[in-house]
Formats: C-alpha cells, structure tokens, sequence
C-alpha cells in the first residue's frame, strides 16, 4: 500500500495536526477511531516515553496514526549568550515573583535519540518539521513499516523532501497555528498562504500533498480537497475539543479572541510562531531578532510560561493559535470530525450543482 492508498482508504481524510501542548494520545485515539487520522506530538516526549504512547494508541485503535518529532538542532550556547538571554527575561521573572532560572544542563531532548524511538516503534506514518531528517533514516522508517511525511513551507522545501524518498508533503500555509516548518528560507520568503502552497507543491512533486492551515470547518475541507490535496490536516480547529489537553486560560482567551487575533513572534521560542496576540509578543517584538535560536529560547522562557499559566496571566502565555481560530468550537473530537465532513459533503454537493457537474 502507497501512502495515497492509506489517503484514500480513510473515511474522513481529516488528520489532525499534531500539537504539543495541546495534544498528546487522547485526542489522536478520538480522531482515529472517528474514521479520520490522529496525531501524536511526540516533541516534547522523551525518547523512552515515545513507544509506549505509541503502543497505547494501537490498543486503543486499530486505525492508523501518525507521530510527529521537530527535527531541533544540538544547541550549546557559550555563558554569555546564556547570561544576555536571561537578563532580557528578568524583568518578566520578576513580574510573576521568580527569579530567572539558572542555565539548563540541555535544551530539549536529544533528537537521534527521539528518532531511533521512533523507528523502534514503527508507527504507521512519521512526520516530520523544522528541518529534513537524513536520508538512512527515511530509510529505516521504510524498512520499520512507515510512511514518512515532511513539513514544508515552500516549493523547494517540497523537493527537498522528496529527493530523500519522503512519501508525502504537509503543505503549511502562513495561516497556520504553531510553530513554522520553514529551513530553507527566511521567514519572510516562507509565508504563502495555503492555496497556493498546495497548487504549487502539487506541480512540482508527485507526491500526496495535506493541506495545512487556516482550515476550520467542512467548507475549507472541500475547497483543499478541490485544489487536488489528497487530505486535510487541522489543528486550531481541535484546540477546544474535549480530548485535548489546551490549558483553562489558553481555552479562554481562544473564546474571548476577537477579530483577526493572531500574529508570528519567535519571542517565546526563538523560532516564528502564531499565536494570538498578547503583551509579551508586543513588547518583545523590537528585540526579537536579538534572541537566541530554538530550542534555547524556548528552554528560557518555559518556566515563565509554566507559571503565568498557573496564576492565568495570559499576557505572558504562548497561546498558539491559527489565522481562523474564532471558528474554533468546543465538543468531542468524534463529532467535530464528523461534523466537518458532512459540511464538506455538503460543500462538494452544493459546488456540483452551481458548477452543472
């Protein structure tokens, strides 16, 4: 079977995006076992705790899955950056009563480890962002029984992919949620929007491409499915289901969020992100550019983000979120799934008969 066969066995081919902080086992099982096709964030998992979570989606469901690593460089920053980095954050720190945290002995968890994780656990589909992996480990993937998918936020990017035998593209669009997948290009000249990231990948390699960003409902389904996506890849939407694991303030600020809430900061990580707009992304913009690289800002500023979650101030919160997240509802992944491909069947009939298809 092809990576396109899976696509187009799927009942629904929605496959939630995965997020980590927002997401772990529960809400991939939900969408699975709705006909659709769950994501596990393993990012944030250390490499012994990958198996075992993929093990337990694979008792809880027989349909397939996928899990997602950040491909994050070995970082190893010298003590003055370290001291420069904290000395920006003090201020914040001081704010919510702490000091600034003393430099990390690591910055995130070891990739090649992660990685050899994942290959030992064989899920059924292995994503990728932030950079390309080597091509042995394409082929481990294969030899272990996975599909390899990889982000891409250009044209390039795709071919870079598929020159390594990647099975599949996620075409992320500027209007997504998260984190960036950009590695080929600064964030400037990676920022096309999802339309046409998905025309134009599909042009260029002949692989499956999942459209990626700003989809909120079945209408958008049924518009990526029109422009020749093989599937539909969403996260913001799932960001008030009842299996995720979104945060009490972070759920409420995405229903307290007014029009056209969101904008891209690396101040929080290091690494362009959306998120809705807060006082620490405004008041850090001006200095962005002299933060260090994830992971190293990201490891800075996680007990800050760890304790204004816990006292709810939202003002210092990486509350990542896509261009459309007032779209986003609360309720069962199961119904959301469903709910949106009735929409788009909906969609799809409606457009036939304005068409005379």
């Amino acid at each position: 079977m092809s990576l396109q066969a899976l696509f187009d066995d799927l009942p629904i081919p929605i496959i939630q995006a995965p997020m980590a902080g927002a997401t772990f086992d529960a809400l991939a099982i939900a969408v699975s076992r709705a006909g659709a096709l769950g994501s596990l964030a393993a990012a944030g998992a250390a490499p012994d705790e990958i198996g075992p979570a993929v093990d337990s989606i694979r008792t809880a469901t027989d349909r397939p899955f996928a899990v997602n690593l950040l491909v994050a460089p070995r970082a190893a920053p010298d003590a003055a950056e370290l001291d420069a980095a904290l000395a920006r954050l003090a201020p914040w720190y001081a704010e919510l009563g702490l000091e600034p945290p003393a430099h990390p002995n690591r910055f995130s968890h070891d990739f090649d480890a992660q990685l050899a994780a994942l290959v030992a656990a064989a899920p059924p589909i292995a994503s990728f962002a932030f950079d390309t992996i080597p091509p042995d480990a394409v082929d481990a993937l294969h030899r272990a029984g996975s599909y390899v998918i990889g982000t891409a936020n250009t044209v390039a990017e795709a071919r870079a992919w598929a020159e390594l035998g990647a099975d599949g593209i996620c075409a992320q669009g500027m209007e997504a949620g998260g984190h960036r997948g950009n590695f080929l290009a600064e964030i400037d000249d990676s920022l096309i929007g999802t339309m046409a990231l998905v025309a134009t990948i599909r042009a260029a390699v002949n692989l499956p491409v999942i459209a990626a960003g700003g989809i909120m409902d079945g209408r958008g389904v049924a518009a990526a499915l029109a422009l020749g996506a093989s599937a539909v890849q969403m996260g913001t939407a799932f960001l008030l289901a009842d299996e995720a694991i979104t945060n009490a303030p972070w759920r409420q600020a995405i229903v307290q969020a007014g029009d056209d809430p969101t904008r891209l900061t690396r101040a929080f990580s290091g690494r362009y992100a959306r998120g809705l707009e807060n006082r620490f992304m405004r008041e850090m913009r001006a200095i962005e550019d002299e933060l260090p690289a994830y992971p190293v800002q990201n490891r800075l500023t996680q007990p800050l983000r760890a304790a204004a979650e816990k006292s709810g101030e939202t003002g210092l919160m990486s509350l990542w979120a896509g261009q459309a997240v007032t779209l986003a509802e609360a309720a069962p992944a199961g119904d959301l799934v469903r709910r949106w491909w009735a929409e788009a069947q909906a969609a799809a009939r409606a457009l036939s008969a304005r068409t005379g298809a």
